[in-house]
């Protein structure tokens, strides 16, 4: 089979909503080469990192990279995938140079030139994120393994917004809480809640191909019996008394449901939100604060922050 690589060159707030373009219009799986990568320091056992070659790397801006099969639809298809990037400025989401180019791959390039990009990465005190085809033995007896194949995921689970959220939950998550999952993607957020002792978590998202790639990760890291993954908008039709909302997704977005939230976290509980550029951190904490949360922290990294908030 014959394999065609769009290649689309953007910003990094631009990464997750094309990501996500891109996994609608069919792409199993895509390659993120972001300079930054080359500058962030690694643990010593990830020695592997450290072969990365600046020359794979943009020199501004981020390459967002998939791989479509290659039929009669393909025109059509990528100048679909153009449209919808396009139309994120509505969404005053910056799209960069927004430069994209195709070029046709064989099948065994498609099936490993991304392996190179994805090691085993350790993102918070107890969580590491192995890839499935890796062997890893873990450093300390506390240390939580999330395994995912981004072959088949939303994504590779290190992008600062999803590491923010995880790290949220590591300080929030209390032994038999309820978690609520919004938008769940790869499923990754609902992994890391259940691993660190949820009772009861509720994965959903709008997009069915985002349901049945978590639901192959919850069976893959052994937590289906614990997390469950539904096909839902945002929090309709949600009950109340959740202990802990968490959404990892666009700050429009998150303001088009807060008040949902609001009803749906019980007092006391959180409401953990990301995917938040800097640019918009103060129009969603209004939001948060009008729905009825206070808000206890605020993390950054990078161009992104997530926030932490507790229902009054």
């Amino acid at each position: 089979m014959k394999w065609s690589e769009i290649s689309i060159l953007t910003t990094n707030e631009a990464v997750e909503p094309i990501s996500n373009i891109l996994h609608e219009a069919g792409a199993s799986g895509v390659v993120i080469e972001d300079p930054l990568e080359l500058e962030k320091e690694r643990e010593d056992q990830f020695g592997e990192i450290y072969q990365l070659n600046p020359d794979d790397y943009p020199e501004e801006g981020v390459i967002v990279k998939a791989y479509l099969s290659v039929n009669s639809f393909l025109g059509e298809t990528v100048d679909e995938i153009k449209e919808a990037i396009n139309n994120l400025i509505i969404y005053n989401i910056d799209i960069g140079l927004n430069k994209v180019s195709i070029s046709e791959v064989n099948e065994e390039e498609w099936a490993t030139a991304w392996k190179k990009y994805y090691n085993p990465v350790k993102i918070s005190k107890k969580f590491t994120i192995v890839p499935t085809w890796e062997d890893y033995t873990p450093v300390n007896t506390d240390e939580l393994i999330i395994e995912l194949d981004p072959g088949m995921a939303f994504g590779t689970g290190t992008h600062p917004t999803t590491v923010m959220c995880i790290q949220a939950l590591e300080r929030k998550v209390q032994p038999g809480d309820r978690v609520v999952d919004v938008g769940t993607g790869s499923g990754v957020l609902s992994i890391a809640a259940a691993k660190l002792g949820a009772g009861k978590v509720e994965a959903m998202d709008l997009d069915d191909v985002a349901v049945q790639v978590a639901k192959l990760n919850l069976k893959l890291n052994k937590v289906h019996d614990v997390a469950t993954i539904s096909q839902n908008n945002l929090l309709d039709g949600v009950a109340e008394g959740a202990d802990i909302v968490v959404a990892n997704i666009l700050a429009e977005v998150i303001l088009r449901f807060a008040d949902d939230a609001g009803k749906v976290v019980k007092n006391g509980g959180y409401f953990i939100t990301s995917g938040i550029i800097q640019q918009k951190k103060e129009v969603v904490k209004d939001a948060m604060i009008n729905a009825g949360f206070e808000i206890e922290e605020i993390i950054s990294m990078e161009d992104w922050v997530a926030i932490i908030s507790k229902k009054k």
